[in-house]
């Protein structure tokens, strides 16, 4: 007996989504038939991956966003719900990262890191989560009381290798605000968890797997592979649907093994 999970009626903002991971998340969310939101500053390139959607007889849509100010957020999120409907599924993948020895960080690297990864997913969650509570009280019109935030942190927040730490850092504040979040808003329907990816080869990466450097650190993950966006499509669908109402604060590791 088959077994799926359909998303149709539902609205999905994914955040990030103008390529990597966060363009993937979009295209499996789309598949599932949810009506999908792709938000990023890099509008032309959301606006390739809509047409694509669109292609495959999915329901998608734009909205330029910059997470680091919070003005773009409050706007972001009321144009989607004035002009799509009511946010039910966030991933709040916005994600940045800079690569260099701790004694050699800067303020300005420091901040450009925080700004996006901590400060631009909490305030992006706090933004589509008031209008999810608004729902699940009745203060709001909506068919739909609850919501899903997927909030995608790293197999980095769990376990530091050297010149990351800022990123590290970073995806381990999500990692609790996830757990804060949740623990806030479950009782109100609202189900808040974490993915957290190992290596993943993306368009902006799959250089770097051929480099000296690269292949030193494909030697150090468990079954010597990095992972492909498309590994991490069930455990979204899922996070996303209403199966998954008993999981809430989870942080789920999809990094081949390599935190153990």
């Amino acid at each position: 007996m088959a077994y799926s999970m359909d998303l149709s009626g539902r609205v999905a903002l994914v955040t990030g989504a103008s390529s990597g991971l966060g363009a993937q998340f979009a295209r499996t969310l789309s598949r599932a038939g949810a009506a999908v939101v792709l938000a990023s500053r890099r509008v032309e390139k959301l606006k390739e991956l809509r047409a694509e959607l669109q292609a495959e007889g999915g329901d998608a849509h734009v909205v330029s966003l910059d997470v680091t100010t919070l003005g773009s957020i409050k706007s972001a999120v009321a144009h989607v719900e004035t002009e799509v409907g009511s946010i039910d599924i966030l991933v709040n993948n916005s994600g940045v990262s800079t690569t260099q020895r701790v004694q050699d960080v800067t303020e300005e690297e420091f901040d450009f890191t925080f700004n996006t990864n901590v400060k631009g997913s909490f305030f992006v969650a706090q933004e589509v989560g008031k209008r999810m509570l608004a729902r699940a009280k009745g203060a709001a019109p909506g068919t739909y009381t609850g919501g899903r935030i997927i909030n995608i942190a790293s197999v980095l927040g769990l376990k530091v290798l050297p010149q990351v730490a800022p990123y590290a850092m970073s995806k381990a504040a999500v990692i609790q605000m996830t757990k804060a979040l949740a623990l806030e808003w479950g009782r109100f329907g609202i189900n808040v968890n974490a993915i957290c990816p190992g290596y993943i080869s993306t368009e902006m990466n799959e250089h770097i797997w051929t480099t000296e450097q690269g292949q030193k650190l494909v030697s150090m993950l468990p079954r010597k592979r990095v992972g492909h966006p498309h590994d991490l499509d069930a455990l979204l669908v899922l996070l996303a649907s209403a199966e998954s109402s008993f999981i809430n604060g989870a942080i789920i590791s999809a990094d081949d093994g390599f935190a153990l």
